[in-house]
């Protein structure tokens, strides 16, 4: 009997990847984590900036060191922190995303660390929204308890546990690279998009920082593999990116 090919499942981040959050989001959102610090943690500015991005470093988002070291209540510094007055009007993404979306065959969610009422906010004003089956925001990435945002391999796990799906059935579609090492250490494949970075990873920096592979990854094998399912020339460096792209239109040779 012939083999029945599985639908792709398409894992999209937000920021960065489906709209300029560099130029949008991230400075207001930075400054109201620092203001949230300044007030909650009786700390300086400049004190509350070191150790938010300790923590975004340490721990792959704030929030975490935050409700780990301080007991911050995840939901009040969410709110807090998107309020973002004039978000909308700051929002830019290509005009051609949202027909690619709608070709794109298989099934298609938003996987964000940022919290839903600002990710629907962006899909709103970017007429996105009906593009995705869903979205799974950083409310939704709690396991026993505890908060598991991307780059936790176990809510990679979760999340194509939850959607009844094998992990190699995914392709997660991110700019930063931290989040596809986890997810390539599962079997899923792995798309770098690189349009909004500002040449942020490029050059030497990178190069040698990135070197390193999650636990239980396999160089050789596991990026053959990924070659062969995608039909895409493999990224030499890091070795667990499947493909590296500019433009949402060149997902359509994962079909």
């Amino acid at each position: 009997m012939a083999s029945i090919r599985r639908s792709r499942v398409w894992l999209f981040d937000l920021d960065n990847t489906l709209h300029d959050a560099s130029f949008a989001a991230f400075g207001p959102t930075n400054a109201a984590m620092n203001d949230y610090m300044v007030e909650h943690l009786a700390l300086d500015f400049e004190g509350a900036a070191r150790l938010r991005q300790h923590y975004w470093n340490h721990y792959g988002a704030t929030l975490l060191g935050l409700v780990r070291h301080h007991g911050v209540k995840a939901s009040h510094f969410l709110h807090e922190t998107h309020r973002l007055p004039g978000l909308e009007a700051r929002l830019r993404t290509s005009l051609h995303d949202r027909a690619v979306l709608k070709r794109l065959r298989g099934r298609k969610f938003i996987l964000t660390n940022a919290p839903r009422a600002y990710a629907m906010r962006v899909l709103n004003t970017l007429r996105l929204t009906d593009c995705f089956e869903g979205v799974i925001s950083i409310e939704n990435m709690t396991m026993f308890g505890h908060l598991r945002p991307k780059p936790d391999a176990r809510m990679f796990a979760h999340v194509a546990a939850r959607l009844k799906v094998r992990a190699s059935d995914c392709v997660l579609i991110e700019d930063t690279l931290e989040h596809q090492k986890a997810a390539r250490s599962l079997g899923m494949q792995t798309v770098w998009m690189q349009r909004y970075l500002e040449g942020r990873y490029a050059g030497p920096a990178w190069k040698g920082r990135h070197k390193a592979l999650p636990h239980g990854a396999k160089t050789d094998s596991k990026t053959a593999k990924c070659d062969r399912e995608v039909g895409v020339h493999p990224c030499r460096k890091p070795p667990y990116v499947c493909a590296k792209m500019k433009s949402l239109q060149r997902l359509f040779e994962f079909q």
